[in-house]
């Protein structure tokens, strides 16, 4: 089956120059000339259809009041009248414009949902982030968050006055078994009693 919109690979197109047009410029602009004269006798010409359309729909809703020689009850049902008149075109006006309104909600949901089933969407390549612990609790919560979960200040700092310390208590105790020798014998029991 063979497919009218075939077109060969880009490799094998050969680059064609486009012909120069035939017509001068000084035609050019004279046909834009004649075009925008004849489309503003157009704009024209329907600006006057729709003032025609406006009087004659006019004159076919409102007929022109004949007020002179009318008694006050005439009057008064004139005065209804268009009160009715106009309670009827205020119905009708509501009811168009929630009609516009509907269809052109309608419109725009039609209009989402074409682009959703025609676009086709390639979800983005998801990067690793380095993020601290403050950092998500800040995102998480805000600015209420205001304990810290810097975990490294929470662990325990070693100075170096421990560790010298921690050096001469093993220097002084030394080797265990002299220690025994040393207070065994009635030696050591007088210093147990002497402290």
């Amino acid at each position: 089956m063979l497919n009218d919109d075939y077109t060969p690979p880009p490799s094998s197109q050969k680059t064609v120059a486009k012909p120069k047009s035939k017509i001068s410029a000084s035609r050019k602009l004279s046909l834009k000339i004649l075009l925008l004269t004849r489309a503003t006798e157009q704009l024209e010409a329907e600006k006057a259809a729709r003032e025609e359309e406006k009087v004659r729909y006019l004159a076919e809703k409102l007929p022109p009041l004949q007020l002179l020689g009318l008694n006050r009850d005439d009057l008064q049902k004139v005065c209804t009248e268009i009160h009715e008149k106009i309670d009827n075109a205020d119905e009708e006006r509501y009811d168009y414009e929630h009609k516009v309104f509907k269809n052109s909600r309608d419109i725009h949901q039609l209009n989402l949902k074409v682009q959703d089933l025609g676009g086709k969407f390639k979800k983005p390549a998801l990067r690793k982030v380095r993020v601290s612990a403050d950092e998500m609790l800040k995102a998480l919560f805000g600015s209420k968050n205001k304990a810290s979960m810097d975990l490294r200040a929470n662990l325990k700092s070693v100075k170096k006055e421990d560790i010298k310390q921690e050096k001469e208590l093993t220097l002084e105790v030394g080797d265990w078994r002299k220690n025994v020798e040393a207070m065994s014998g009635m030696e050591g029991r007088k210093k147990m009693f002497d402290a």
